[in-house]
């Protein structure tokens, strides 16, 4: 059985550990036709383009 011959440091378990940290949300961006906030690689919600073309038909309810 593997056995380790020296004690791992804090430091170095905490650094270890620190790559599996959540990585905060990346803010949202701007749509380029409606200019509603929009996440990054994402469809807009409010318009339903993305890169340029109409993905989705969005519909509005008032």
């Amino acid at each position: 059985m593997a056995v380790p011959k020296r004690k791992t440091s804090k430091s170095k378990t905490a650094s270890r550990k620190a790559q599996n940290m959540k990585k905060p949300i990346a803010r949202a961006s701007s749509c380029s036709q409606c200019g509603a906030p929009a996440q990054p690689h994402h469809v807009c919600k409010s318009c339903g383009y993305y890169n340029g073309r109409q993905v989705l038909s969005v519909t509005t309810e008032e």
